[in-house]
């Protein structure tokens, strides 16, 4: 079997609501993205990585990390996705599949990147995604969170918003039967070329959720169980939390 060319892509744009210029923020003595690219660059499964990105700013600071294998694609700014910037950024790639790294995400752990490659491999998937059990009641009704619901197989269902699925009796048992969906993502690249240029459907445009424009378009989308959700940085004091994170590992 011929090795699959694997890129990892990470979206970085410069505006953040709660955060602007959130790729640059300083976390520990490094900028985010630079903490993101260390993470992912020790990935096995990574042939390249790009930061794609809309500033020359977040560019220029790529290239000055001078991390092996990680370069700055910039990419229009009025994508109205991280997904739309990807795409961008392999329209001209040599790979057979294309991950989807979250820039916010300086605790990356490499291991789901190779396990997300490994799925496409071993499977006739279109994608690949991830889930975490949900532990408690508050994150469960939080819209913020959204609920992943998938077959034996681990083929996607459905994602929501609402706490699903929903338990019509209070005594039922629902051990393992809530998981937070994860927003890390990997396509056959034909795939994701194939999902941008769909336009949003009505349970998208519901619920907020890009994902289901796959769904909707029948895709074949595994969803990996692992333990861990992550910590994604969206205020000062996600950094906080994190640079708590590295100074305990230290």
């Amino acid at each position: 079997m011929t090795k699959q060319r694997t890129i990892g892509v990470i979206p970085a744009r410069w505006a953040s609501t709660r955060l602007p210029g959130k790729p640059l923020a300083m976390i520990a003595g490094k900028p985010m993205i630079q903490r993101v690219a260390e993470q992912v660059v020790q990935a096995k499964s990574l042939d390249a990585v790009l930061v794609a990105t809309d500033d020359p700013r977040i560019a220029d600071a790529v290239a000055s990390f001078e991390i092996p294998g990680v370069e700055a694609v910039m990419t229009r700014m009025d994508h109205p996705s991280g997904t739309d910037r990807i795409a961008e950024a392999i329209a001209n790639a040599d790979c057979d599949v294309v991950i989807n790294i979250q820039g916010d995400e300086p605790l990356m752990d490499p291991d789901l990147i190779d396990q997300l490659s490994e799925a496409m491999t071993a499977g006739d998937w279109d994608m690949a995604t991830a889930a975490a059990p949900i532990e408690n009641d508050e994150d469960l009704q939080n819209p913020s969170v959204v609920k992943a619901v998938f077959s034996a197989d681990g083929q996607a269902l459905y994602f929501s918003r609402a706490p699903i699925p929903f338990v019509r009796d209070a005594q039922t048992d629902t051990a393992g039967a809530h998981w937070r969906h994860l927003g890390i993502y990997a396509y056959r690249r034909d795939y994701l070329l194939k999902l941008v240029a769909e336009p949003p459907c009505a349970l998208e445009n519901i619920e907020k959720l890009e994902q289901l424009r796959a769904l909707h378009i029948g895709c074949r989308m595994k969803v990996l169980q692992v333990a861990d959700v992550g910590i994604g940085v969206d205020t000062p004091e996600d950094i906080e939390r994190v640079e708590a994170i590295l100074a305990a590992q230290e």
